[in-house]
């Protein structure tokens, strides 16, 4: 019951810091960090494929309801919890029934960062493609996925370094 409400907490408090304040950064006018995949790269693994895309699912729909953005966020949020288990099991090697909660502490800080950066670029990619939606804006959409990824990363890194799990 604790890990739930501490789960819905932090679900509901990178919400409101996505909307209110982050969702407002425009930096150089392309470049929007979106720390809420923090949130989907660290479910723990005991959740199971289904939990973890309904969480995804929701904070993604969640979004897109503040945001005004029409399902973006939450088709996006969703493939990346429906991939996860592939990039765990790409980034960390552990034993069949293993649980444990992805962050620096239980896989490292090397393979975490790949892990969060592939799974970074994975949504990126998949908001930017569906919010252009044209071929016509091909380098201000590379522009902005770059930007984006590299300063939803550095959030990512550093609110994980904070606020990570402890294992």
């Amino acid at each position: 019951m604790y890990s739930f409400l501490r789960r819905l907490v932090t679900f509901i408090t990178l919400i409101l810091v996505q909307v209110f304040i982050l969702d407002k950064i425009h930096l150089f006018g392309y470049a929007t960090p979106m720390l809420y995949v923090w949130f989907i790269l660290t479910l723990g693994t005991d959740e199971g494929r289904n939990k973890t895309m309904l969480w995804a699912f929701a904070m993604g729909l969640a979004i897109d309801f503040f945001g005004n953005t029409f399902g973006i966020h939450a088709a996006s949020a969703t493939l990346l919890a429906f991939v996860r288990p592939a990039l765990i099991r790409l980034f960390f090697i552990r034993n069949d029934g293993e649980t444990f909660v992805p962050g620096i502490q239980s896989m490292g800080a090397g393979a975490f960062r790949g892990y969060a950066l592939l799974g970074i670029v994975l949504h990126h990619i998949v908001v930017f493609v569906l919010e252009y939606f044209s071929f016509d804006y091909l380098v201000p959409m590379a522009i902005s996925l770059g930007s984006s990824v590299v300063l939803t990363m550095l959030f990512v890194m550093a609110v994980e370094r904070i606020f990570g799990h402890r294992s």
